[in-house]
């Protein structure tokens, strides 16, 4: 079945909806976890410099990990031979897969009674960083693409 006709976009705007899906979470999530870090930071002031230097050390291996996504997604969009494709086909079926699995996941961590808040004051603000990074390197592939004329 060809899902070209489903809601057909220019290939540039299938990076713009990355930018989205990367960006978007990736702000909600820091700020959720500046909002648990300033919470630890009343409580237990001196803990705050582990939380930030867990917080980086998340950030980097995300971004690390992150970056592999942008490079192999951003190539899979440019060399797509049609102009205008779904505006789902920006992530793969094992895209899709890995999203659904990372947003359940940090859904179910919220609910979990017995994760303390100095969890998410270590690993949101790094994991929101990374997801951010990531969004803003959509953001520059499609700015790169769309004044390089390859699109």
């Amino acid at each position: 079945m060809n899902t070209d006709n489903i809601v057909p976009v220019k290939k540039e705007h299938l990076l713009l909806m990355q930018v989205l899906c990367w960006l978007g979470p990736g702000i909600k999530i820091l700020i959720t976890g500046i909002q648990a870090l300033r919470q630890v930071s009343t409580v237990h002031p001196h803990r705050v410099w582990w939380l930030i230097l867990t917080a980086i050390v998340v950030a980097i291996l995300f971004s690390l990990m992150f970056n592999n996504f942008v490079k192999r997604y951003t190539a899979r969009i440019l060399n797509f031979p049609e102009r205008r494709k779904s505006l789902f086909a920006f992530f793969d079926l094992h895209g899709y897969i890995l999203i659904f699995f990372m947003m359940g996941l940090g859904i179910c961590l919220k609910f979990i009674p017995f994760i303390p808040t100095e969890f998410f004051a270590g690993f949101y603000p790094g994991l929101g960083t990374a997801l951010s990074i990531a969004g803003l390197r959509y953001l520059f592939s499609w700015f790169h693409a769309s004044t390089a004329k390859r699109i």
